[in-house]
C-alpha cells in the first residue's frame, strides 16, 4: 500500500522538481570526480601465482583476461559447502550477466569467482540460465588474499548468530550452512589490469560499494514506494526463480 502523500498542483510539482533536478545534477559530477578519483588509484602487482579451475581446465589469473587488459572479478558467495549460491549474489547477477558483449566492446573481461567446487558452480550457473563465466578458486589462496573469504580464526570475533540481522540467517538457511559458514564468504568486488605481462590489482568495494551492480536498487529508488525495506533490508531478495 501507498504511503499517504502530499498533493500539489502541476506548478507546485514542478518548482519541487526542478529544485530537485538541480542536486540530481550536482550528484551526478560528485559520481563523475568520484570515478576520476577512483581510476587515479595506484595499482599493485599481484606477485603470487593464482590456478583457477575453469570450463575450459586450469587457468591463471592473467589468462582469465581472456585476451583483453582489464578484469571485473566478482566474488560470489558460494563456499565449498553451500548447497546453492547466496540469493542477493544471484540477483547481482541477474543484473549484470547480459553486459558482458558490452565491457568486451571496451577491452574488460567479467567473471565470478567462488570457492565451492566447479561442478556445484556450473549446476548453479545452468539453474539461473546465466552465460557469464565462473571459475573456482577451490584450489587457491585467492578469496582469501583479496579478502573475499575468511578463515575460522578471523570469524571467532563476529557476533552471535541471533545478535546478526535476521537476512543472515534468511540467507544461510537458503544456502543449506549455518550462519558462520554462510558468512565465511563475502561480496567483493575486485579489478585488475593486465600490463606488459604483469597482474595489477587497481580497485577493490565490498557491501554497499556494490549497489552499482544492483541494478533493481537505483530503478526503485525512482519509484513512488522506493526500496521500501525498513528494517528488512534486503529481507526481500530471492533468487529470480523462487519468487511466488
Amino acid at each position: 500500500m501507498l504511503m499517504e502523500h502530499t498533493i500539489a498542483s502541476r506548478e507546485e510539482y514542478e518548482a519541487a522538481r526542478e529544485e530537485l533536478l538541480r542536486r540530481e545534477k550536482e550528484h551526478t559530477r560528485q559520481g563523475d570526480a568520484l570515478a576520476e578519483q577512483r581510476r587515479q588509484l595506484p595499482w599493485v602487482p599481484v606477485a603470487k601465482e593464482y590456478r583457477f579451475d575453469t570450463d575450459e581446465g586450469t587457468r591463471t589469473l592473467g589468462e582469465l583476461f581472456a585476451g583483453r587488459s582489464q578484469l571485473l572479478v566478482y566474488h560470489f558467495m558460494f563456499g565449498p559447502n553451500y548447497e546453492a549460491g547466496c540469493p542477493v549474489n544471484s540477483s547481482m547477477v541477474d543484473g549484470f550477466d547480459g553486459l558482458l558483449p558490452h565491457l568486451h566492446a571496451r577491452d574488460a573481461t567479467m567473471l565470478l569467482v567462488s570457492r565451492a567446487p566447479l561442478a556445484k558452480l556450473q549446476a548453479y550457473k545452468q539453474r539461473m540460465g546465466w552465460q557469464i563465466p565462473w571459475v573456482s578458486a577451490a584450489n587457491t589462496d585467492f578469496n582469501f588474499d583479496f579478502g573475499a573469504s575468511s578463515t575460522e580464526e578471523q570469524l571467532r570475533g563476529l557476533p552471535s548468530p541471533e545478535a546478526l540481522p535476521p537476512i543472515a540467517r534468511q540467507n544461510a538457511a537458503a544456502c543449506g550452512v549455518d550462519v558462520l559458514e554462510y558468512l565465511s564468504e563475502a561480496p567483493v568486488m575486485s579489478a585488475f589490469a593486465l600490463a606488459d605481462g604483469t597482474v595489477h590489482q587497481t580497485y577493490t568495494t565490498t557491501w554497499r560499494g556494490l549497489e552499482f551492480i544492483m541494478g533493481y536498487y537505483p530503478i526503485l529508488d525512482r519509484a513512488p514506494k522506493g526500496r521500501d525495506e525498513g528494517d528488512a533490508w534486503q529481507a526481500w531478495i530471492r533468487r529470480h526463480d523462487e519468487y511466488a
